[in-house]
């Protein structure tokens, strides 16, 4: 293609877009589309926020209290995961709630405060918001539009007023919204984006919106005749300063005929942009009032205006709150600014109005702010905290508790593009369990019953730790504790929910805990970003008590013993190589441990019950083998049991589990977690001789000793390694270093 037709070929696409989107409307076309939809014509900015969420979806995902609703447009649906929000759907509900709350209310009437430690995805959550408003109102239920004056040029017809005339035929309204560039003197927008239904005088505008509605079927826009709410910024709002002049002046020159003066309407399209700052705004923190106003007309030689402004004096208002208008504004870290430079949001936000010098602003937009936890107790502490008290809704965002979800964070940032090497296994994933346990606070037993507060006053960091994340009480418990212990796994995630010193709002940051990946993937002794990189990055940090503050925390029964936590999650890292190396060289496998369980309580099943079991091999029906029964009860009975009392326990335990989880299928290693271990730990010292072997020879063929190795044996750490390639993620290099590193701990 050469580039005329390159040319050609954009530009009719571009016009065919201009067209298809209805990018300009004159007033009569914007009426018509107003009546077909007067729903989504009719919102107001909560309304709007609340449709773009609704937009995107919800979806039901795990959480420690059961299930919760998640949006999707924290997803980032333009499918950046660097913009996803990982987690916090307690504070995406919590958003959504105060959206309807200004619904239902008619105004956005408070600002929503997000308070929570440095690094817990505040900003990330506003800005998720605003990526999904700039997405929807590219599409045909998302267009927005606002008001433009179009004045036509006095070439086009002679002996007009100043404004051109044109004849109205067929009973249609003319208009100068469509004219070419050359036929237009001069046309000026609306700086604030104001509604074009404001061109309409309030009391007709008000019969209109309840007509529309309720040719609908959506009542008369009150809330109890239908489901939609009319906010008092469409229902009762006016034009602003300079719109208003204008309609005015023409309204005097045309002597009342309120038809010709909209002949002057342009209706335009709009579209929420961040780069742009049109519809949403960030105010970082600044001394400088968030609105000015500029006059645009001083005399009549100013501007070349047409005559009938000539005697009007017009404003423009500029700055954040007028960019933001009629979409969402964020206060990022507002109160690291002085009180004085945002008193101003205490009337703002309750009435959506700011007082200039020449006249007042009339907003429509929502008010995000965001604070750290040390500034939000200082304001606190303020006189004038009172004051806000009752137009502030506080949401707190802590940092994660879980693990697996923390660990989103990193796998979308941590990627071998980023880093420049291949990320081994579990590096991402080390990092994210140290971050969580650094969070993590001692249970209160005295907030519990009697009964169990010897059983929470127990629990360890990394207990509560896999508690959380997997609802899985430790190995250690007895069946009746373990079953306790996941009843109370939603009491003890929400159990300091009510405490100022809450439990996620100390600890290691996500920023925190990045900086410190992409350190260790610059350590030289490693080709590849692994876990042994990680592990000497976190002991690093815990050394450097000035820089990090959570350091300082008073241990209190292992918690907050950073430093521990670092032997700890090392210790997890090891139990996941063994087992993944022992899985890829085949040996006996977690699901051989299922196996071997099921057999055995489908056996003693049998032998409760007293009935005979078919033999698998003859198929003759015979009573149930007690050899092989022994033979297991060896293994994973407690010593000085007696066999019979063992057999029926553990069947009266699988009925009480059916009693508690009828739908569920049986999972044998979540009911007996203990059997379980005792059958791993029983493998681990009648292999070790062997794994060991194994493991060397793995070893030697990743060495310049690979022909020391017979070809049996090659073949056999040829299939190792591509199993840990293919199914766990390892390249030859981490894999080396992670069976040196298993082998120096647990093998010498």
């Amino acid at each position: 293609m050469d580039a005329k037709g390159y040319l050609q070929e954009v530009g009719a696409q571009v016009n065919a877009d201009f067209v298809k989107n209805r990018s300009i409307l004159s007033f009569e076309e914007y009426l018509s589309l107003f009546f077909n939809d007067p729903k989504g014509q009719a919102r107001n900015a909560a309304q709007y926020l609340r449709d773009v969420m609704d937009h995107f979806g919800t979806t039901q995902v795990p959480h420690p209290t059961g299930t919760i609703r998640r949006f999707k447009v924290f997803d980032a649906p333009g499918g950046d995961r660097d913009d996803r929000v990982a987690g916090q759907e307690e504070v995406q509900n919590a958003i959504y709630r105060l959206l309807g709350n200004f619904v239902r209310a008619g105004r956005i009437n408070k600002l929503i405060l997000l308070h929570g430690p440095n690094g817990s995805a505040k900003s990330t959550l506003v800005n998720a918001l605003k990526e999904g408003m700039e997405a929807y109102s590219r599409l045909p239920q998302g267009a927005l539009y606002r008001i433009a004056w179009v004045f036509p040029s006095e070439k086009l017809i002679k002996g007009s007023i100043g404004f051109g005339e044109r004849d109205t035929q067929g009973g249609e309204l003319a208009t100068f919204a469509h004219l070419d560039a050359e036929s237009i003197d001069l046309r000026m927008p609306c700086e604030l984006r104001d509604h074009p239904l404001f061109a309409v005088p309030p009391g007709e505008r008000r019969k209109l919106l309840e007509t529309a509605l309720k040719k609908k079927g959506l009542g008369n826009g009150d809330g109890e005749s239908g489901d939609f709410i009319l906010s008092d910024y469409v229902r009762d709002g006016e034009l602003c300063s300079k719109c208003r002049r204008i309609y005015t002046a023409l309204l005097n020159s045309y002597g009342g005929d309120w038809l010709k003066v909209m002949r002057h309407v342009q209706v335009e399209r709009f579209y929420v942009s961040r780069r742009y700052q049109v519809g949403t705004v960030t105010v970082e923190p600044q001394m400088s009032v968030d609105a000015v106003v500029q006059q645009i007309t001083a005399d009549r030689t100013q501007l070349n205006v047409p005559a009938p402004l000539h005697s009007t004096v017009l404003f423009e208002p500029h700055g954040p709150l007028v960019h933001a208008n009629r979409g969402l504004i964020e206060y990022a870290d507002l109160l690291k600014r002085p009180l004085e430079a945002f008193k101003y949001l205490l009337g703002f936000s309750e009435t959506g109005e700011v007082p200039l010098e020449p006249f007042v602003l009339q907003l429509d937009e929502v008010l995000i702010a965001s604070a750290n936890e040390k500034h939000l107790g200082a304001f606190k502490e303020l006189p004038d905290f009172a004051s806000f008290k009752g137009r502030i809704e506080l949401v707190r965002v802590p940092y994660l508790r879980r693990y697996r979800t923390e660990q989103e964070i990193y796998d979308a940032q941590i990627t071998s593009t980023t880093v420049g090497k291949h990320v081994a296994p579990h590096a991402t994933e080390l990092a994210a369990m140290w971050a969580v346990l650094t969070r993590l606070k001692k249970p209160i037993p005295d907030r519990y019953p009697n009964d169990v507060k010897e059983l929470i006053d127990q629990v360890t960091p990394m207990e509560k730790l896999h508690l959380y994340e997997e609802g899985a009480p430790p190995d250690r418990l007895s069946l009746a504790n373990t079953k306790e212990l996941r009843k109370l796994r939603e009491e003890l995630f929400t159990e300091s929910d009510a405490y100022p010193n809450y439990e996620g709002r100390s600890g290691a940051s996500a920023r925190e805990i990045k900086t410190a990946l992409f350190n260790a993937a610059q350590n030289a002794d490693y080709k590849c970003l692994n876990a042994l990189a990680v592990l000497e990055e976190l002991f690093a940090i815990c050394k450097d008590k000035s820089v990090y503050e959570f350091l300082l925390q008073e241990v209190v029964d292992g918690y907050h013993d950073h430093e521990s936590f670092v032997r700890l999650v090392e210790t997890e890292y090891l139990d996941r190589v063994d087992s993944e190396v022992r899985e890829s060289m085949g040996l006996v496998s977690e699901g051989q441990y299922r196996e071997l369980v099921e057999r055995y309580i489908q056996t003693i099943s049998h032998w409760v019950r007293g009935e005979k079991m078919r033999n698998r091999v003859t198929g003759v029906m015979e009573p149930p083998d007690e050899q092989r029964m022994a033979e297991v009860e060896a293994i994973i009975m407690p010593r000085g049991e007696d066999a019979a009392d063992f057999r029926r326990g553990l069947i009266a335990s699988i009925g009480a589990h059916r009693l508690d989880h009828p739908d569920s299928d049986m999972d044998y290693g979540r009911i007996f977690p203990d059997m379980f271990k005792r059958l791993r730990d029983h493998y681990f010292e009648e292999r070790k001789r062997v794994l060991r072997k194994n493991k060397e020879n793995v070893l030697k063929y990743l060495s310049e000793d690979r022909n020391q190795l017979t070809a049996r044996e090659q073949a056999q750490v040829q299939s190792t390694l591509k199993t840990m390639s293919e199914r766990y993620g390892y390249c030859e290099s981490c894999a080396k270093d992670a069976i040196l590193f298993l082998m120096k701990k647990r093998y010498a």
